[in-house]
């Protein structure tokens, strides 16, 4: 009994595992955030560069995940980590509020046609004090 127990932990962790990256790939691929991000740094030579850092990155942190694993570093090397991983999540809600059009139909709705780039930086300033805060006020050191 313990072998059929066993059998179906792997069967439904290694499905479910592959449903999440499969829907992990099809939002990036979607969202087209790897295209849009060679077009705008005028680097599309090195697309395979991009699929693949995304690829690793995700199994190495998965792999780190499931075992557990920590690296005691300083806050010296979890600034960097922290900013890239910002960046990365801004680029992925640019790239959903991109494709949806979110913008421009907020700013007709609100009567701020003319002013998209106040309701951006709006945006932008309310994400950074919201962050903030969050990690000056509920982040234990």
């Amino acid at each position: 009994m313990t072998t059929i127990k066993a059998v179906a932990s792997i069967f439904a962790g290694l499905s479910g595992g592959i449903a999440v990256g499969i829907g992990f790939v099809a939002f990036l691929t979607v969202l087209g955030v790897i295209p849009r991000l060679t077009q705008l740094t005028k680097t599309g030579k090195y697309i395979r560069f991009y699929e693949w850092s995304v690829v690793i990155s995700v199994v190495a942190a998965s792999f780190a995940d499931l075992n557990n694993l920590s690296f005691p570093v300083g806050a010296c090397f979890l600034i960097p980590i922290g900013l890239a991983s910002g960046i990365f999540i801004g680029m992925l809600a640019a790239a959903l509020t991109e494709v949806l059009n979110v913008l421009p139909i907020l700013s007709k709705r609100i009567g701020m046609e003319g002013l998209i780039i106040s309701l951006l930086m709006a945006l932008v300033i309310g994400k950074v004090a919201g962050s903030l805060f969050q990690w000056l006020v509920f982040v234990n050191y």
